[in-house]
């Protein structure tokens, strides 16, 4: 085998952790549990093949989100991302490259957050059909066109967010911003 071949056969993440070795013990102890936890989530920018994108309608709250949402424990934002939406939407959908990366601060009683964005690209009319919402959770889906986007109801951090994402898209880039604000 090639040092080029050995490179593409990649182990499993469970290998990757073996052969990191035994984790290592903590100089202070309980330093690692003063440490502060974020949350993180993925979510899914779809668009139809008008342009639309794709927004859903949550029962829990006021305004609209893009598909997806937090990830469970060990588990990373891009198959967190793939699995919220075969829950949410029913669709077996890989998440394509990566958008954006959002910090968001504390709000309330939400601690802060990365917001991972990831490209899903454009659904056909029988993957549209195929949807099916998750009812504990979705009450509707709506395509909507990104000049409409200023009429329907997105927290503004989001409309950043979501503005950074279609940037990204269009010029083939990827955007860090803070609370959905460019960071340079």
């Amino acid at each position: 085998m090639t040092p080029r071949e050995s490179l593409t056969e990649l182990p499993t993440l469970d290998d990757d952790l073996t052969t990191e070795g035994e984790p290592e013990a903590e100089f202070n102890p309980g330093i690692a549990s003063r440490l502060p936890a974020k949350n993180v989530a993925g979510a899914a920018l779809f668009r139809d093949q008008e342009g639309r994108i794709l927004l859903v309608e949550p029962n829990y709250k006021p305004t609209w989100i893009l598909p997806g949402g937090v990830v469970e424990e060990n588990e990373g934002p891009h198959a967190g991302c793939r699995r919220e939406l075969a829950e949410e939407l029913g669709l077996d959908h890989d998440p394509g490259r990566l958008l954006v990366v959002d910090w968001v601060p504390r709000h309330g009683v939400w601690r802060d957050q990365l917001q991972f964005v990831f490209d899903c690209g454009v659904l056909d009319t029988a993957a549209i059909e195929s949807i099916k919402l998750q009812e504990s959770e979705l009450r509707a889906a709506h395509f909507v066109a990104p000049e409409d986007l200023g009429s329907v109801p997105l927290t503004p951090s989001l409309a950043r967010r979501l503005g950074q994402a279609l940037t990204a898209l269009e010029q083939d880039t990827t955007a860090y911003t803070t609370y959905g604000r460019l960071d340079r």
